[in-house]
């Protein structure tokens, strides 16, 4: 009997040591699928840096910072969706971190459809026939103008901050006063003392962004500092500048892309199943009322959402609605 006691409990310890060694294997194989792994590949314009995580296998989702921000600002949104077994794929925009443009010579410009096509340059680059797509401020309107003009490559779309494809052919129209003096960046970055200020304070500027349009973000002193770095790439004070000069019809824009702006002005509708959201708290401005004509460019809205106790960086604030927002789109879209 003290015999048969002591062999069970033997078998017992081992079938448990066993267990734990599956468990931390798991734990560990988990990890590795969900852990970013740092890329680059040539497009026909651009070196383009990129973070990769998931299953490799698996159908892709590109996620796409805005301005001022980099690839941290999916961080906590990756997890999720490679958890799931998908092949998640975070470039840096050109102008931002170890993303190049190949040629010494080629134009610093950074118009809407530049944007766009680093996005299908991305995806060609990466043998990618399709893929789902979420992206804010540059980076949204990154997405929803591959939505919008390539609709057969976009499987879903999750657009914070709506539909903002521009005009950049019309006259800029003035809005309220409130609205005018949220933007007093780009009016500055139209000078060239603000060309001089962003190259000489492009942290503490960005920094001040960051400030105020997350009012109720508090972010520390290491997050801020693990971005910023991308703000000292060479290229970022001149495409930024472009960026904000063109749409104001103060610089003129590539020549390549001028059919694809006279597309754009008109504002094509998006067919692509797509999830909006907003930010409650943006300090760029509160969340434009839920009209049909605010819904009009959207064929297959999902649905609109507005996060409460975000604002502008909605990726960092609330990463849970972003991800879940997504894995919702593309579960509706098997």
């Amino acid at each position: 009997m003290l015999q048969s006691r002591r062999r069970f409990l033997k078998l017992a310890a081992a079938a448990g040591a066993l267990a734990s060694t599956v468990v931390k294997r798991r734990k560990a194989w988990a990890q590795a699928r969900t852990s970013p792994s740092a890329r680059a590949i040539q497009t026909l314009v651009l070196n383009v840096g990129f973070e990769e995580s998931g299953d490799v296998q698996g159908f892709p989702i590109i996620l796409l910072h805005g301005f001022p921000d980099d690839v941290r600002a999916w961080d906590e949104v990756v997890p999720p969706l490679a958890g799931k077994g998908y092949r998640v794929i975070v470039p840096y925009l050109r102008g931002y971190g170890p993303t190049r443009f190949r040629e010494p010579s080629a134009p610093r410009m950074a118009e809407q459809p530049a944007i766009g096509q680093d996005l299908i340059d991305l995806a060609d680059a990466l043998g990618l026939s399709r893929f789902a797509v979420a992206g804010y401020d540059w980076g949204g309107r990154a997405a929803c103008i591959a939505a919008a003009l390539h609709p057969e490559r976009v499987r879903a779309a999750v657009l914070i901050g709506g539909y903002t494809i521009q005009d950049t052919l019309g006259a800029p129209q003035p809005a309220t006063p409130e609205r005018e003096r949220a933007l007093w960046y780009q009016w500055y970055f139209n000078t060239e003392r603000g060309r001089v200020g962003l190259e000489r304070n492009r942290r503490s500027i960005c920094r001040l962004l960051w400030e105020t349009w997350s009012p109720t973000w508090r972010f520390t002193d290491e997050t801020f500092n693990k971005t910023a770095m991308s703000f000292d790439n060479p290229d970022f004070v001149d495409v930024v500048i472009h960026s904000y000069r063109h749409r104001n019809l103060n610089a003129p824009g590539e020549p390549r892309f001028a059919t694809l702006e006279r597309q754009l002005a008109e504002r094509p509708t998006i067919e692509v199943p797509s999830i909006v959201l907003y930010g409650a708290d943006d300090g760029l401005g509160p969340p434009p009322a839920d009209t049909p004509a605010e819904r009009v460019s959207f064929t297959s809205l999902v649905a609109r959402r507005v996060v409460t106790g975000a604002g502008h960086f909605l990726p960092r604030e609330k990463p849970s609605a972003v991800s879940s927002a997504m894995l919702e789109l593309l579960d509706a879209t098997r």
